[in-house]
């Protein structure tokens, strides 16, 4: 319970300093002391927040580099827009191509000294409507996905399901649970930006939702079961993008 807590209250926080930072923003351009231009700044400042909201929420290297990312391109689009940094995106895609390399060498090295048990550190999956879903793996009582502009389509066939995290950006996810099962409670981080998750879920869990949407939803099409003993959590954050539960 304390945990729950923590992380709502750090996206809720995260949430509030937009608004603050907005506030301010306007203020400043109504004493004259600051071209405040919503269609400028607007977009740099949700991507810082919404990076924040992604550290603060994730439990996995991969969650930290993806909202580390989303800061990164907010505060150099800040600055940008300020005229602070007189720099064009021409000369930024190289360096994202040399991230990417990294990252890619990184999980390459990784496999190799760990094997197949070895976490990805980072998932770009093609477009949804050429994804195929994935095979389950040897043990997928955990899961951890990152689509980033792309989909991600998985069939999890676990006895012993405890849950993981997903993250969309301007992508799509549909997880199929429905072939496996829970012993007691699991659960599930979500982060959803620009994208949605689809999550289907056998008829003998229940589904309880502890998210936050931002000009988006979580939405559960669930049958309650009668026996609760086996229990699906699923906490995260929606920001112009879904979440949709069902049997």
């Amino acid at each position: 319970m304390r945990e729950k807590s923590k992380h709502n209250f750090a996206g809720q926080v995260a949430l509030g300093i937009f608004v603050i930072l907005m506030g301010i923003g306007f203020m400043l351009d109504n004493l004259g002391w600051l071209s405040f231009n919503p269609s400028v700044h607007l977009l740099p400042l949700m991507m810082i927040v919404f990076g924040i909201v992604k550290v603060v929420q994730t439990r996995t290297t991969q969650g930290v580099v993806i909202g580390a990312a989303l800061i990164l391109f907010g505060v150099v689009a800040s600055l940008k827009a300020m005229g602070l940094l007189y720099v064009s995106w021409r000369d930024m895609w190289p360096v994202f191509m040399i991230a990417l390399g990294i990252l890619v060498v990184y999980r390459s090295v990784m496999r190799q000294r760990l094997g197949d048990q070895a976490p990805d550190p980072f998932i770009i999956k093609a477009p949804l409507m050429f994804s195929r879903p994935q095979a389950a793996s040897a043990d997928d009582s955990t899961i951890n996905v990152a689509a980033v502009m792309g989909g991600f389509v998985r069939r999890i066939t676990s006895p012993d399901f405890r849950g993981g995290e997903v993250t969309v950006i301007m992508a799509g996810c549909e997880l199929d649970l429905r072939q496996s099962s829970i012993n007691g409670e699991a659960v599930l981080n979500v982060f959803a930006l620009f994208g949605g998750i689809q999550i289907k879920v056998p008829p003998d869990w229940s589904v309880v939702l502890q998210g936050t949407p931002v000009m988006g939803g979580f939405d559960e099409r669930t049958v309650w079961p009668p026996d609760t003993s086996k229990r699906l959590i699923i906490r995260g954050v929606a920001i112009m993008g879904g979440v949709e539960v069902r049997n």
